[in-house]
C-alpha cells in the first residue's frame, strides 16, 4: 500500500490532505456531513490509486527494429506493439523510447485505451547521423488515471542494439591485376607455372627460424636471407585504415575519420564484391575482418560491423610489428602521416608488391587551407619515391574519383583533378 501511495501526484497529496483536514474538522465540530465529504475525498485518491496499480502489471509489450542494420543517412524504424492482458481496463498511458540523440529526436506517445489481447501499433522513424552500435531504449510507460490523481512508471522494454554502418558508394574499376599480391599485370601472374618460384625473402634478423633460411638467395647476396611468405596461388587485398585520432581532424560526420572510414568500406565492400579476398587491418597491422571473394552480403557485414563498431586509437605514430598487408597488396587509407610512419610503413613492404594510399589531407579538414598542405605533399613524395601510388584527398574530393586516380597510379600515372592529387 506504501508502494501505491507512492505514485500519487501533487494533485492526488493535496486532495488526500484536503480530506484528512476535513475529517478533523468534521470531528471537531461535530458535523457529520462534512464527515462523508472528508471520507469521500479521502477514499477517491486511496482507490484510484489501488487500481492504477493493479492495471499496470497487465500491459506488455514489444520492439521490433526495421531493420537492425542502418547506414548513415539512411532511415530506418521502430515497431513498438503494446497490449493488455488483464481483464481491468488500464488508464491513458504515455510511452517514451529511449533514442540517442544521433538517431533522431525521442518519441513520445499517449495511449487512451488499450484493447484487450490485441496488440497497438506505433512506429516511429530513426535517421542515423554517425556510425556506431547502439542501444534503443529503455521503454518506459507511465500510466495515469482520467483525474490525475496518481501515476506510475514502469520499464516495458529493454535495450535493443541497432548497428549504424558507415556510409559507403558504389567504384567502378580496379588496379591492374588486383588482388593477385604483385604488381604485374594479373593476366601474367595467372598464367605463371605451379612450379615457379614464388617466395619473398628478408635480411636476416635475430629470434628468425632458421628453418625458413632461403639459401639460394643466401649464396647470391653473401648474406643469410629469410623467407618472409610465399604468396599463395590466388591472393588478396589488404585496406590499411589509419584510425589515430592525431592523424585526423574535424568532428562529428563531417571529420577526416569519417571520410576515411566510408572510403575504406567502400573499397572492401568494391574489391570482395569482384571476387577478391580482403582483408581490413588498423595502422598497426591488427586486424579487423577478413572476408573471402566468394559468399553472400553476410561477409559484407563483418565488414561493415568491423567499421560500425571502430573507435579512434591514442598512439600518434604508425608502428606495424610487420608487413601489415603480409605480401599481398596493400592499399592504404592514411591520416596525417611523419616521415617516420612513411619509413616504418616502407621498412616491410616486398619489393614487387604493389602499394597504394589514399593521403587525407586533415588540415583541410579543420578549415586551414584549400589546397594540400606541406606536410601531406612531404609525406606523398616520399611514398611515390619508395614505388607507391599516392592520391591525395580533401574533404570535397569524390570517393569514385579518388578510387579511380587511384587505380590510375597503380599503373604508375600521375594526374590532377579538382579536389584531388
Amino acid at each position: 500500500m506504501l508502494r501505491s501511495l507512492s505514485g500519487l501526484t501533487t494533485r492526488g497529496r493535496c486532495l488526500l490532505a484536503a480530506g484528512v483536514a476535513a475529517a478533523v474538522c468534521a470531528a471537531v465540530l461535530n458535523e457529520r456531513d462534512l464527515l462523508r465529504v472528508a471520507i469521500f475525498v479521502v477514499a477517491l485518491p486511496l482507490l484510484v490509486t489501488v487500481f492504477i496499480s493493479a492495471t499496470k502489471v497487465r500491459i506488455g509489450a514489444s520492439r521490433t527494429l526495421l531493420p537492425d542494420r542502418v547506414q548513415v543517412g539512411g532511415s530506418g524504424e521502430v515497431q513498438l506493439d503494446l497490449w493488455r492482458t488483464g481483464r481491468l481496463p488500464a488508464g491513458e498511458v504515455l510511452l517514451e523510447d529511449g533514442v540517442p540523440y544521433t538517431l533522431g529526436n525521442r518519441p513520445r506517445f499517449v495511449v487512451e485505451r488499450l484493447p484487450v489481447r490485441r496488440a497497438v501499433a506505433l512506429r516511429y522513424p530513426l535517421l542515423p547521423a554517425l556510425r556506431g552500435v547502439h542501444q534503443v531504449g529503455p521503454l518506459r510507460a507511465t500510466i495515469t488515471d482520467p483525474f490525475g490523481l496518481c501515476e506510475f512508471e514502469r520499464e516495458l522494454i529493454a535495450h535493443s542494439r541497432l548497428v549504424v554502418v558507415p556510409r559507403y558508394v558504389a567504384l567502378w574499376g580496379h588496379p591492374p591485376g588486383a588482388g593477385i599480391g604483385v604488381g604485374d599485370d594479373g593476366s601474367v601472374r595467372l598464367h605463371a607455372g605451379q612450379g615457379e618460384t614464388d617466395v619473398i625473402v628478408r635480411h636476416y634478423r635475430q629470434g628468425d627460424d632458421l628453418r625458413k633460411v632461403h639459401w639460394r638467395s643466401t649464396a647470391r647476396r653473401d648474406e643469410i636471407m629469410v623467407r618472409v611468405e610465399e604468396r599463395p596461388w590466388k591472393g588478396g587485398t589488404t585496406v590499411l585504415l589509419d584510425r589515430r585520432a592525431a592523424a585526423h581532424a574535424g568532428t562529428g560526420a563531417g571529420a577526416s575519420l569519417e571520410w576515411a572510414v566510408s572510403f575504406a568500406a567502400s573499397v572492401c565492400l568494391h574489391l570482395r564484391r569482384a571476387g577478391h579476398r580482403v582483408r581490413l587491418v588498423t595502422e598497426h597491422g591488427q586486424p579487423l575482418a577478413d572476408a573471402p571473394g566468394d559468399g553472400g552480403d553476410s561477409y559484407d557485414n563483418v565488414i561493415l560491423d568491423s567499421l560500425a563498431a571502430l573507435q579512434p586509437a591514442h598512439q600518434r605514430d604508425v608502428t606495424p610489428p610487420g608487413d601489415p598487408a603480409e605480401g599481398q597488396e596493400l592499399i592504404a587509407v592514411l591520416g596525417t602521416v611523419s616521415t617516420e610512419s612513411v619509413h616504418e610503413l616502407n621498412r616491410f613492404r616486398p619489393r614487387g608488391v604493389r602499394s597504394l594510399a589514399v593521403l587525407l589531407d586533415t588540415p583541410a579538414w579543420a578549415g586551414e587551407s584549400q589546397a594540400p598542405s606541406k606536410p601531406t605533399t612531404d609525406a606523398a613524395d616520399l611514398l611515390r619515391a619508395a614505388g607507391w601510388g599516392v592520391v591525395v584527398a580533401l574533404p570535397d574530393s569524390p570517393m569514385p574519383q579518388v578510387w579511380s586516380e587511384l587505380c590510375r597510379s597503380g599503373s604508375r600515372h600521375e594526374s590532377m583533378l579538382g579536389g584531388v592529387r
